[in-house]
């Protein structure tokens, strides 16, 4: 496994983060959230504070970035 991050995903803020964050680790992908500490103990979302930064590692991108791009599943459908 490699041990460099990329980013899959931006969000403006820790929940989306977390959201985004439970589907990949729910199908097997590894994932570390970057993000400015002061963002989160102000709850600032101005100039890039509040930006957190979805990451997994180099070998999971493809994956990750295919369970990112499904948009409505079976279920959601009926």
């Amino acid at each position: 496994m490699s041990s460099k991050l990329e980013t899959v995903w931006r969000s403006a803020g820790m929940l989306q983060a977390q959201v985004i964050r439970g589907k990949l680790e729910s199908a097997g992908v590894p994932v570390f959230l970057k993000y400015e500490a002061i963002g989160q103990i102000f709850g600032l979302t101005v100039d890039g504070l509040g930006l957190v930064e979805v990451q997994v590692p180099t070998d999971w991108v493809e994956e990750a970035t295919l369970l990112l791009s499904e948009n409505i599943t079976d279920e959601e459908q009926e």
